[in-house]
């Protein structure tokens, strides 16, 4: 997650870092992963516990920004005085939840100032930054998660790019980002139940010639089945062994991934 993030961190702080705000990401249970603040409010940071390795859950700190954006799972600003504690009161924290792969959260991430003259309306116009960039992180960690399959977006998304399908040589959706588990009804949370993409977004792609259409049939017949050759060759009205042969003409074989051994 590191790795993926570290240049949206960079993106982000190139744009709010002279304005006396750090950057910082957090894991899941609020402890600060990695950092970024200019050298001349290190000290600062330091002083306030705005640097890795430093507990902001709201166990440890009560009310603030990383940690009750996690506990919310929403995006947040928390404002000087709505911190808990009143060594915190001084800062203020904009944040917003990054969920990973297989929807679950996998982080948070915070700008932080404790600068007195931050105002509320300038908070506002980071916390749009601060939710891009965290989408963005998503997508990116979506799409390494996925290297390999084809990324897919559908139309009927309402936040393009971060509602992705990840689809397979077969066109079987095999993963989802958070937002496309919750279009299209999938699992909402984990791993996606290997499903057809026409059955999720109601359209298929075209196939190349008689034979790519014909694979195509058998492929969702046996995805759908769960890899149960008997329950597949039912649906597509044939005897089992007249669909085992079909499936080593077109070239899918019993060791198939979408094939369970019945």
């Amino acid at each position: 997650m590191l790795a993926v993030a570290s240049p949206k961190l960079d993106e982000l702080f190139a744009a709010i870092g002279t304005c006396g705000c750090g950057v910082l990401l957090t894991d899941p249970d609020g402890v600060v992963l990695d950092s970024r603040c200019r050298a001349g409010d290190a000290e600062v940071f330091r002083a306030w516990g705005l640097i890795p390795g430093v507990d902001w859950s709201e166990a440890a700190q009560g009310t603030n920004g990383i940690g009750t954006c996690l506990v919310e799972r929403r995006a947040l600003i928390i404002h000087r005085d709505q911190h808990f504690f009143p060594h915190n009161i001084g800062m203020s924290c904009i944040d917003a939840p990054v969920y990973g792969a297989d929807a679950t959260l996998v982080a948070a991430l915070d700008v932080s100032s404790a600068r007195a003259d931050q105002t509320e309306g300038f908070n506002r116009l980071i916390a749009a930054m601060v939710a891009q960039i965290a989408q963005q992180i998503e997508i990116d960690l979506f799409r390494a998660a996925f290297a390999r399959h084809r990324i897919v977006l559908p139309r009927e998304s309402a936040s393009p790019g971060v509602a992705l399908l990840a689809v397979d040589e077969d066109d079987v959706v095999v993963g989802a980002t958070r937002d496309a588990r919750r279009l299209h009804g999938l699992e909402p949370t984990g791993p996606v139940r290997p499903r057809p993409l026409v059955d999720v977004i109601g359209r298929d792609r075209e196939q190349k010639g008689l034979r790519g259409a014909e694979r195509a049939a058998v492929i969702r017949a046996l995805t759908r089945a769960g890899g149960n050759v008997s329950e597949a060759a039912r649906a597509l009205g044939i005897g089992r062994a007249t669909l085992y042969r079909r499936m080593k003409r077109l070239g899918i074989a019993s060791t198939h991934p979408k094939v369970s051994q019945d």
